[in-house]
Parts: C-alpha cells; structure tokens; sequence
C-alpha cells in the first residue's frame, strides 16, 4: 500500500534520513520506532508530502532541504505530488503534539479535517464513526478545543484525521505527554481503528505497548533503519535493546 525506497531527506548539510527503505501492506499496523532525533517525523512527513511543502516554501541559503528517493502509495508515484492531493488519495498525516485549532470548538476542528470531503453524507457518517470511537469528543462536541485535556486533544487530533476517509493514517507520537491511562486508552483506539480496516503507520517511543500491537516493526537510529521484524523477534536483541530502543 505504502512503499518508501532509498529515501533521503537533507536539511542544509545534515543528513536527515540516510536512504532508508519501508514498506506498509493494506491491513497492517507498522511501527516506526526510534530515539529522539532519528528522524521518525521527518519520515512521515516525506510519506505524507509535506517535507516537499517545507521546500517550496523556503527561502534557499545552507537550510536547503533535499529529497531523493522514491515513495509510491496504491502503487502510484508521489513524492512530487502536493501534500493536499496526497490527502485526497487517502494517505492522511495525524501530527505530533496534537495541534487543534484552539480557539475552535471539538465540532469545528473535527469538520475542519473533511475539508476535501464534498458529499455531506460522507462527513455525517465519519462523524458518526468518530463519536463511536471517541464518546468523550461527543460529550465535548461545543467545548473549545484548547480547554480541552492533553489526552481529549489527542483524541481530537485523531479523530479529526479520521473525519478525511484515511485508507492509511501516519499517526506521529500519539503518547507524548500523556498520562499512563490515557497514554493506554489512546492506544487502544489505535487499535480499534485498526479493526476498522485502515491500515496504520505508527511512530512511536513507547516501545513495549507498540511492540504487542504492531503486525511489523522498523527501528530507525540516526537517519538509518538498522533493525525490522515482529516484536518478540526484536526484542530477544539485547543490544538493539539497550542501545536503541532504552529497554
């Protein structure tokens, strides 16, 4: 479904993401784990078409960002194709710490994410799915999104990238800053998506819960991915666990 080959991502003179190559089948829940700065997001982001964004919009000078390699989805070609028309296809990018309009409420932010969306019965039933997976959105549906906890806000962010019919959702370190029973509940909600039929890319640093949950696993360090297998074969690595993975 999602294929990443030989990809490289540079920001001025630093090498990003050194030639790494994935691969995402249609059903799977893949995880993409690693250490801070190993270039988990930047990976997503050149999946999802906004690394190439970054790009248009900068300005030149030593902070150039370049790309190589290729990335194709339902087996078509998109590294140059712009980051709206790669959500249009289905391939939809849920962001790190979460991002809500804040000043919108639950219910604007969650129509925000059908904005490509034109047949109105398709936006009431996302909606309809969103609230099934996620009550507390519906309890909060006319509440300001920045009033909301850090946990209803990732539930929010989720939900939200769900309101765009996701084939496949890149969800980018769903976990960070949460508490442990929300970091649990949110991720059980990865899960149930999953059930769903839409096949999930995952950045993680909680190696332990996402190990238990992902079909396949790729350990990137460094711009580099040095370990892919299922969980329990990663795990029996005592070195790739100490050294990468913190365990």
């Amino acid at each position: 479904m999602l294929e990443i080959t030989n990809l490289t991502v540079c920001y001025g003179k630093a090498m990003i993401i050194n030639d790494i190559s994935l691969h995402v089948d249609e059903g799977e829940l893949v995880s993409l784990v690693g250490p801070n700065g190993a270039g988990k997001s930047t990976t997503l982001r050149a999946a999802t078409g906004l690394v190439a964004w970054e790009k248009s919009i900068h300005r030149g000078g030593d902070g150039d960002i370049t790309l190589q390699g290729t990335v194709e989805f339902m087996g078509k070609r998109i590294e140059k194709t712009p980051a709206h028309e790669i959500a249009k296809m289905g391939l939809i990018h849920c962001p790190e710490r979460r991002r809500p309009f804040k000043e919108m409420s639950v219910l604007e932010n969650l129509k925000a994410g059908a904005y490509l969306l034109t047949e109105k019965n398709e936006i009431d039933e996302n909606l309809r799915q969103v609230y099934q997976l996620f009550p507390r959105l519906k309890e909060r549906s006319h509440q300001i999104s920045g009033t909301l906890s850090g946990g209803e806000q990732q539930m929010l962010a989720v939900g939200r990238a769900m309101m765009s019919s996701p084939k496949l959702l890149c969800i980018d370190e769903p976990s960070t800053g949460l508490a442990p029973i929300m970091r649990t509940e949110v991720f059980r909600k990865i899960q149930e998506i999953r059930e769903l039929g839409i096949t999930v890319l995952l950045v993680e640093q909680e190696v332990s819960t996402v190990f238990t949950m992902a079909d396949r696993n790729y350990v990137l360090s460094s711009g580099k991915i040095i370990a892919e297998g299922k969980g329990e074969e990663l795990l029996k690595d005592e070195v790739l666990r100490k050294t990468y993975l913190g365990m």
